[in-house]
């Protein structure tokens, strides 16, 4: 188990809990809305087809070797049409600013985004570092160069 720590952020409401792995099996923790004072009681209204950054009140430091990924979550997708257009996001093990989710209504209707809701999971990930070599030949492989769709149409 790898630790990541969180500070809340000055305006945060503390009493908004850290991210919480909602059952014994999850590989995502539930990561939460941490609305400015002035839009708690109200909720950041997401118009049909638009995107914003929802605050999570939150910084954190990932351990170096790792990244957390912030992915969508599967019922306000279903339900709502709401997703996260960059997703899965990246955050990287040196960043230490506001953690932010961007989400994108792909719904018919607006969605109220209220103070305190699960908006998101975060997976935390081993990250392999790569060396890029440039050379004038790459190994054969049995499907070559074939692009989308060459392994079949199923």
């Amino acid at each position: 188990m790898t630790d990541i720590l969180f500070q809340y952020l000055p305006d945060a409401d503390q009493a908004v809990p850290l991210p919480a792995y909602e059952t014994a099996g999850a590989a995502g923790a539930d990561i939460r809305a941490n609305l400015a004072p002035q839009d708690r009681a109200s909720g950041l209204a997401l118009a049909s087809m638009a995107r914003l950054l929802i605050p999570t009140g939150l910084a954190c430091a990932i351990p170096e070797g790792f990244e957390m990924q912030i992915r969508a979550r599967s019922g306000l997708a279903l339900k709502h049409g709401l997703t996260l257009p960059n997703a899965p996001a990246t955050i990287d093990s040196d960043y230490r600013g506001p953690l932010g989710v961007i989400l994108q209504n792909l719904g018919d209707a607006p969605f109220t985004v209220e103070h305190g809701m699960r908006i998101a999971q975060i997976v935390i990930a081993p990250v392999v570092r790569a060396r890029f070599v440039a050379t004038n030949t790459l190994p054969d492989t049995a499907r070559g160069a074939g692009g989308y769709g060459s392994t079949g149409v199923t």
